[in-house]
C-alpha cells in the first residue's frame, strides 16, 4: 500500500460529494449572497430615513415660518 492509497482512504468526502455536502455548499453560497444583498438594502434604508427626516424638517420649517408670518401680520 503506497502513500497515495492511504490518502484516498482517509479523505473520501473530498473526492466524492454526497447530496448532503452539495446541499451544504449551496446553502452556504446562498447565505453569502443574502448577506451581500442585506448590506445593500441596509444602506438604502439609511438613505431613505435620511430623506424622510430632511423632508419632515423642510415641511415643518415652512409651516412654522407660515405661522410666524401670520402671527406677525395679525399683531
Amino acid at each position: 500500500m503506497s502513500l497515495g492509497d492511504n490518502m484516498k482512504e482517509e479523505n473520501p468526502i473530498e473526492e466524492k460529494k454526497t447530496p448532503t455536502t452539495k446541499f451544504a455548499e449551496w446553502l452556504m453560497a446562498r447565505a453569502e449572497k443574502k448577506e451581500a444583498k442585506e448590506t445593500s438594502l441596509e444602506s438604502l434604508m439609511k438613505f431613505n430615513v435620511f430623506l424622510s427626516i430632511a423632508t419632515l424638517v423642510t415641511v415643518a420649517g415652512a409651516t412654522v415660518a407660515d405661522y410666524v408670518l401670520m402671527a406677525w401680520l395679525w399683531i
